[in-house]
């Protein structure tokens, strides 16, 4: 039950930066359209560049959203290879034969990186 309070928590997070996400999408696309617009050379570039922040802070979102995502998936293939395991270990096998317990994931961790900055972008 614990585990699963913690994975609804990072679910609300995640729900929480897609949010983030989609308001800097929409702070950079009409900081855009205020370029577009006559306006002053001087005035265009600070746009311009708040236009570039807004946009630098929605990959971080996005870089966000994407881990977090891996991180449920795997916590929910290993808690369901530990709930097998165990309804295994107790019941033992049935009328039907041993209990399936589903394959635990390969890896401890599928995201190994535990921190965002700004830079480069690998999408996949």
């Amino acid at each position: 039950m614990s585990a699963s309070h913690d994975l609804d928590r990072l679910q609300r997070l995640l729900a929480d930066t897609c949010d983030t996400l989609l308001a800097r999408f929409a702070g950079a696309h009409r900081l855009l359209d205020t370029l577009s617009a006559p306006s002053l050379p001087s005035a265009a570039a600070s746009v311009a560049q708040d236009a570039r922040l807004q946009l630098t802070e929605a990959v971080l979102a996005l870089q966000f959203q994407d881990m977090a995502s891996q991180l449920i998936n795997h916590t929910h293939q290993r808690l369901r290879n530990c709930a097998d395991q165990i309804a295994r270990d107790a019941f033992g096998p049935d009328a039907e034969g041993e209990a399936v317990v589903a394959t635990a994931p390969l890896r401890p961790n599928p995201v190994t990186q535990d921190e965002m900055d700004a830079g480069s972008i690998e999408l996949f």
